[in-house]
């Protein structure tokens, strides 16, 4: 399967509220980005989103796709990274909006407080520290935004929250620039989980990792921080609503993700074979049903004609090997709530080689002790099929 997902090693919200500018939320269930109106004031506060995926885990997908894919501007072998969060629930969301992710500049600690603690909890990262209220190392920044000076001499700015009256300095620092820039826009009646295209920022980190590379070719990993652009932020008159996403410590099956997307694809037909049309049979060749979760399994596929010609033969007509067109895919789709967990994209190409057709799965991004179904669309002479054949697997610890 050329996708591959990674999860995150720790994630908080931040909000500037002034009666919760302190307070740690590391391990809460939810993401939020909200305005909430002040206790003492008419102001609409914001918060905001940190996130962070593990240097190895990021490491591994590299070297899965491999250097000239991943790096490659070539559309046709571009790779995709996907950041994306599952919404849990909305109230009185606004009907358009945009959501940012940027690369965050600072380490910061996740902590082990949430949102309903009584008393509070400011043992880790909050809007006004990035590590706790008792150590108390603030966001630095500039109180500008952008700053005023360059500050890694290389046309890369780090910047905090506009420093006011209404909006307090912090809520975390991160790089400005659009290689270090992502952004997604909904409209009314858009699905609201995020799919934020954050390959820029990912290469940046990677080029740290593996080389080494200074700013601006590289910077440090310390993950994403996702925020309503400064418009909607910085106008405290107006409400945006709330949305709700599940983190890494949800107990659902929608944590946060890295979705590392290519095409390892390759199609070559044997002499004498053309891929069939029309009505076909297909089916799994030696499905094992129950993988483990860290397995990597390819899978065979077994194409024949639904209604063969009939004839005289010493042998049976279903050891044929048949092939689907160039232009054929799989989905994974969640058995039990139908989610479609990889969708028919062009990662998903079937591929071809002399004994027949078969695709890749890393089982190691589906969550364990569920069951997954297996559809295929194939695009031929005659149109599109999907082929919906309940094949199931499971992923297992």
């Amino acid at each position: 399967m050329a996708h591959y997902f990674i999860f995150p090693e720790k994630d908080t919200t931040v909000y500037s509220h002034p009666d919760r500018s302190e307070m740690n939320a590391g391990q809460d269930e939810i993401l939020e980005l909200v305005k909430e109106k002040g206790s003492t004031d008419q102001y609409h506060h914001p918060s905001r989103i940190l996130i962070a995926f593990n240097n190895e885990d990021i490491k591994t997908a590299h070297n899965l796709i491999g250097s000239e894919t991943f790096n490659s501007t070539t559309i046709a072998t571009t790779a995709s990274v996907t950041l994306q969060l599952t919404v849990a629930s909305t109230k009185n969301l606004v009907s358009t909006h945009n959501i940012n992710a940027y690369a965050v500049s600072q380490s910061w600690t996740e902590g082990t407080g949430r949102y309903l603690n009584l008393p509070t909890s400011s043992n880790g990262t909050s809007w006004i520290f990035r590590d706790d209220s008792t150590t108390a190392t603030p966001w630095t920044g500039s109180g500008e935004n952008p700053p005023s000076s360059d500050w890694f001499g290389t046309g890369v700015y780090g910047t905090g929250s506009i420093s006011s009256s209404v909006l307090e300095q912090g809520g975390g620092t991160w790089y400005t620039g659009s290689d270090f820039f992502a952004t997604q826009q909904f409209l009314e009646g858009d699905s609201l989980d995020t799919m934020l295209e954050v390959k820029n920022i990912v290469k940046k980190h990677s080029a740290s990792l593996f080389n080494n590379d200074p700013i601006p070719t590289g910077i440090e990993n310390y993950g994403f921080l996702l925020k309503m652009p400064d418009s909607v932020e910085h106008n405290t008159s107006s409400s945006f609503g709330e949305i709700q996403y599940f983190s890494v410590d949800t107990h659902t099956i929608y944590p946060p993700k890295l979705v590392f997307k290519w095409d390892d694809s390759s199609y070559s037909l044997p002499d004498g074979k053309e891929a069939k049309s029309g009505s076909l049979f297909i089916s799994l060749y030696n499905n094992k049903e129950e993988y483990n979760q860290n397995d990597e399994v390819r899978f065979k596929i077994h194409v024949r004609d639904k209604y063969p010609t009939r004839e005289f033969s010493t042998t049976s007509n279903n050891l044929n090997i048949g092939y689907l067109t160039v232009n054929s895919f799989y989905s994974i789709r969640d058995a039990h709530t139908e989610r479609e967990i990889v969708p028919f994209d062009d990662y998903t190409k079937l591929s071809a080689d002399d004994n027949g057709m078969f695709f890749k799965v890393y089982m190691k991004g589906l969550q364990p002790e569920r069951y997954y179904r297996l559809l295929f669309k194939h695009v031929h002479n005659d149109g599109t099929t999907i082929y919906d054949n309940d094949y199931f697997f499971k992923v297992v610890r």
